[in-house]
């Protein structure tokens, strides 16, 4: 049996309805339709990181009009649902400067098989909400994609994280936003760093395909200068239905072959370890899979 794989550790069951409830979401039968899903991506290796604020122990980390509205979850309830099912336990953790062991505190005493970074806000204006956007005719582009790095940069080093998501999430609007005015290599270059020093996952995900910037995260770019500096890879979609796990995949499999790479991250128990990047359209029985040994997600 071959030991390759094709991961979607970055996806979402709960969701973005507001006034939907998590017994709707956190559920056996949900997660089996996320099976589903896989089974008919061809992805091999599953996980959920469920975000970090829609849960209310969240707000003893930092406290946000915006987080406030969405912590609504109880976090254990998903730690116990997803723990009992095929799919590996994830949470997508967000990072806030200053607040590293409360992070610590909440993401570090909980089962689960991998943390996701990522950097949403900066200070207490967001990236990639229209509501508390840090993007008006004020800010400095300049300005924001350099301090958005040099976040990234801490986050990576923090320690707090397996995996550094959609990293260059700053692009999300495209031209729609706000671009920079200078080539945007040089602000890459403190989170490149950090990335090479504290040798997390850098997250590639096809979500960037799906945003206003139609474009994977990283960009060409911050991709060429992450596998000089020896990064290892993650692949996602960061879907928030079925229908997105292993969105468009076949791009993202491209994307990673151009830049050379042959390897993919997979973790367990916050474990790491590089397999072979599988092929699409290989039926799953055929490679190892977390659902077991030859079984296909879902088929259980």
């Amino acid at each position: 049996m071959s030991n390759e794989a094709i991961t979607d550790y970055h996806l979402h069951l709960r969701g973005d309805d507001l006034g939907a409830r998590a017994d709707e979401y956190f559920t056996a039968e949900n997660i089996e339709r996320y099976l589903e899903g896989a089974r008919a991506a061809g992805v091999t290796d599953l996980g959920c990181a469920e975000h970090m604020y829609r849960f209310t122990e969240a707000l003893t980390v930092w406290r946000h009009p915006f987080w406030d509205e969405w912590a609504i979850d109880d976090i254990d309830q998903y730690v116990e649902v997803v723990k009992a099912s095929p799919i590996k336990l994830g949470i997508e953790g967000d990072f806030i400067a200053g607040a590293e062991e409360k992070l610590e505190a909440m993401l570090g005493s909980r089962p689960f098989d991998y943390v996701v970074g990522s950097v949403h806000f900066l200070g207490d204006r967001s990236l990639d909400t229209e509501e508390y956007t840090i993007w008006d005719e004020a800010r400095d582009p300049d300005d924001i994609w350099r301090r958005y790095f040099e976040t990234l940069a801490d986050a990576a080093r923090s320690g707090l994280f397996d995996i550094l998501a959609h990293p260059d999430l700053v692009k999300v609007w495209g031209r729609a936003g706000r671009l920079p005015s200078v080539d945007p290599r040089k602000m890459y270059e403190p989170a490149i760093e950090a990335i090479a020093e504290s040798d997390i996952a850098v997250e590639v995900s096809t979500a960037g395909l799906r945003k206003g910037v139609g474009e994977i995260y990283p960009s060409p770019a911050f991709m060429e200068m992450c596998v000089e500096a020896g990064a290892t890879f993650a692949l996602s979609s960061d879907a928030h239905e079925p229908a997105q796990i292993g969105f468009r995949y076949e791009d993202g499999l491209e994307f990673l072959a151009r830049h050379g790479v042959t390897e993919i991250a997979t973790f367990e128990g916050r474990e790491r370890t590089s397999r072979p990047i599988g092929v699409l359209g290989t039926p799953n029985t055929q490679r190892k899979s977390i659902f077991g040994a030859g079984e296909a997600p879902g088929e259980q």
